[in-house]
C-alpha cells in the first residue's frame, strides 16, 4: 500500500493559485514570457474555461483558474487591480523582463541594482498581476544594506 504525501511532488509549501479573466490565453503568455511549462488542465463544465490548470516557472508550480464571478472567483482584472505581487528569480532579469515585454507586459518600474544586492524590477502582466523580477547579485548582511538603503534613499530626496 502506498503513502501520499502530503505536499505532492514538485510542490512547495507555498504555491500561488491565481485567477485570470482567459486562463488559455494567460497560460500562453507565461510559456512566451516566463519560460513557463504547462503540467495540466482541467476544463470547467461548460468546455471552454479552464476550471484548474498547473504550469511550472522555474522549479516552482503555479496553479491558475479562469474566473468564475458567481463563485467569488474573480481576476484582478474584474476586482479592480490586485494587491499581490509574484516575486521571480531568475538568471538574467535583463533578458527575461525583456522577453515578458515582447509577450505583452507592462513595466511598473525598470530593472535596475536594488540596494538589497538583486538587480530587480516590476512588471504587470496583461491579466492585471504583477511580477517581480530578480537576479540575485550581492549578499549583503543587514549593515550593509541599511547603508545601502540610507544611500538609496538619500539620493531620492
Amino acid at each position: 500500500m502506498s503513502t501520499v504525501r502530503p505536499i505532492p511532488e514538485g510542490f512547495h509549501t507555498v504555491s500561488p493559485h491565481i485567477v485570470v479573466r482567459d486562463a488559455d490565453s494567460a497560460i500562453d503568455f507565461y510559456k512566451r514570457a516566463f519560460g513557463a511549462q504547462e503540467l495540466m488542465r482541467m476544463p470547467g463544465p461548460d468546455g471552454k474555461s479552464i476550471m484548474h490548470a498547473v504550469i511550472k516557472i522555474g522549479d516552482s508550480i503555479v496553479l491558475l483558474a479562469d474566473e468564475f464571478p458567481g463563485v467569488d472567483c474573480v481576476s484582478p482584472t474584474s476586482a479592480g487591480g490586485t494587491s499581490v505581487t509574484l516575486h521571480l528569480y531568475v538568471d538574467d532579469v535583463d533578458a527575461v523582463a525583456e522577453r515578458a515585454i515582447h509577450a505583452g507586459a507592462t513595466v511598473r518600474m525598470p530593472v535596475s541594482d536594488m540596494f538589497w544586492g538583486d538587480r530587480y524590477g516590476v512588471l504587470a502582466d496583461p491579466f492585471g498581476h504583477r511580477w517581480s523580477i530578480g537576479t540575485h547579485k550581492q549578499d549583503l548582511n543587514a549593515e550593509e544594506m541599511e547603508k545601502a538603503a540610507a544611500k538609496a534613499f538619500s539620493a531620492r530626496a
